[in-house]
């Protein structure tokens, strides 16, 4: 009698943008609002939290409207995925993680408006 075997290995992971792309490492050395929080936050915020009628209230196309959810731990709880927040951006793929590097960097930085 002559057996037949097949074996099959799979696995999960997850790369980071850095090991991907070597050469793009993530520098948040000089992080600031208007030249890289504000982009980071319209082209994956706005599309809802913008305009005249931001969904849920909130609004993040100003520094004050981001300010505020800074200062409320909404916008770091919400954008890192936090168990006790909405996940963000809504139905989106989470932040990458330099661009949330670089906005917690922003944050623990006191959120300035520069």
């Amino acid at each position: 009698m002559h057996s037949n075997y097949i074996c099959s290995f799979s696995s999960c992971y997850y790369d980071k943008e850095e090991t991907l792309y070597p050469g793009s490492a993530c520098d948040s050395s000089t992080t600031t609002f208007g030249a890289i929080v504000l982009p980071i936050i319209s082209s994956n915020c706005n599309s809802c939290h913008g305009g005249n009628t931001p969904s849920a209230g909130i609004a993040l196309d100003t520094y004050a409207g981001v300010k505020t959810q800074v200062d409320n731990g909404k916008l770091w709880g919400a954008i890192s995925q936090s168990a006790a927040y909405s996940p963000m951006p809504k139905n989106g793929t989470k932040l990458s993680a330099c661009n949330l590097a670089k906005i917690k960097k922003w944050i623990d930085a006191g959120a300035p408006n520069n």
